[in-house]
């Protein structure tokens, strides 16, 4: 009877109240019981096919030596495990035929895949934005130096996350090795590994974070809704549309709201064991993150690549777990067998609310991958092209 009143209550409980049994729970548990969100899963339902197209471009482009860049489809179909390709490679090819044309190869008689005109047009157009942008990258990268408590950062970290932060490709040579008096390239104490510092450690010191800019804007409003009392310390906070906030959380977050907390770019000098003190190592966290999240392009990054930081930023929290008990700032997806994060305020309606020119540009490739295979049946260019040859059984390969 115990157990049945315990399920009972369990069901009744939302998320924001199941935060306070949270070290009764497992961890799969807590991800399962969050408050969803329609519209950023529906985002993340398109993203997750995104990025298996953007790892397959990788590859077309990453050959150049054919001419044009093309992949057999013998090469993905080995690797589509990899890819998270569950239906084959072909098949996911051809449920996207605005970016990847099929065609067979007379030479090496074999079906190859390339990029469609349209494709082809973007990459270029992305790669003219991040050089175009090349300053704003640079001045995230020293931003994120600037948060780690050495001023320095595993070089491997970095390449984990140089998509998202709208570096070139080859960011080591054309941003660090060009900028010599900004960053400095060293051999670790681990083998085959570097560190990248940042030389000029004093321009760290001039930084403000990202929320600021809020907690400026909210206190110039006449019909500001936020206590004052909070905004010198708060983050701004949204939830998931019907999602049931109890007194209790909410007297929490105003509490927490008002704690004071050093920020991301300061030096986080002697770690305090007491409540208070533990609290305020978990609001800097939260800010670190916060920033992280705000210099990336699209305002969103997986967990693991952000886990990779956490000893550098000295959190000592499980980042995961700090998204979750955050979900006014944070939205926790585990869409595409992944699990992303994004920062909430940043969008509405499923668009970021301050574009900039990579994100504009990646924006259309979404848009590709939104559209399926419409608007393919009137337009014969952009179909399978089959050249000369064919081999047999190829139609069937080609066609859905």
């Amino acid at each position: 009877m115990r157990i049945q009143t315990f399920k009972s209550l369990l069901k009744q409980l939302n998320p924001c109240q199941i935060i306070g049994i949270r070290s009764k729970t497992s961890s799969a548990q807590y991800v399962a019981s969050r408050a969803r969100d329609p519209t950023f899963e529906k985002l993340m339902d398109k993203y997750k096919n995104l990025l298996k197209a953007i790892a397959i471009q990788d590859l077309i482009l990453a050959n150049p030596t054919n001419n044009p860049p093309s992949v057999s489809l013998d090469f993905l179909s080995r690797l589509s495990q990899n890819l998270h390709l569950n239906r084959g490679a072909a098949s996911f090819l051809r449920k996207y035929p605005h970016i990847f044309h099929i065609f067979y190869d007379p030479n090496k008689s074999q079906p190859f895949c390339r990029l469609t005109d349209a494709a082809i047009d973007i990459s270029r157009q992305e790669a003219d934005a991040i050089s175009s942008s090349l300053p704003v990258a640079v001045d995230r990268l020293v931003r994120l130096l600037s948060m780690s408590t050495t001023k320095s950062l595993p070089l491997r970290a970095v390449f984990r996350v140089w998509r998202e932060l709208g570096l070139p490709d080859d960011f080591e040579d054309s941003v660090i090795a060009r900028n010599p008096h900004i960053f400095r390239l060293s051999d670790a104490d681990e083998p085959n590994t570097h560190i990248l510092k940042l030389v000029d450690e004093m321009h760290a010191k001039s930084f403000a974070a990202s929320v600021e800019n809020w907690r400026v804007l909210e206190c110039c409003k006449e019909d500001c809704s936020v206590d004052r009392t909070e905004i010198q310390y708060g983050f701004k906070h949204g939830y998931p549309p019907g999602m049931r906030l109890s007194k209790i959380f909410k007297a929490k977050v105003k509490e927490w709201q008002r704690l004071p907390y050093v920020g991301p770019y300061e030096e986080i000098g002697e770690k305090k064991r007491s409540k208070t003190g533990i609290m305020g190592l978990e609001k800097r966290a939260v800010a670190i993150v916060h920033e992280f999240l705000s210099l990336t392009v699209e305002r969103m990054v997986e967990v693991e690549k952000i886990s990779h930081f956490r000893k550098s930023f000295a959190i000592d929290l499980n980042i995961r777990d700090l998204f979750l008990d955050h979900p006014g700032i944070f939205y926790l997806s585990t869409k595409g067998k992944r699990h992303t994060v994004f920062l909430r305020e940043a969008y509405e309606r499923g668009h970021l609310l301050d574009p900039n020119p990579v994100y504009n540009v990646r924006r259309k490739l979404l848009d590709l991958v939104m559209l399926g295979r419409r608007g393919m049946l009137n337009n014969v260019s952009n179909s399978v092209e089959i050249w000369q040859t064919k081999k047999p059984g190829l139609q069937d390969e080609s066609r859905e």
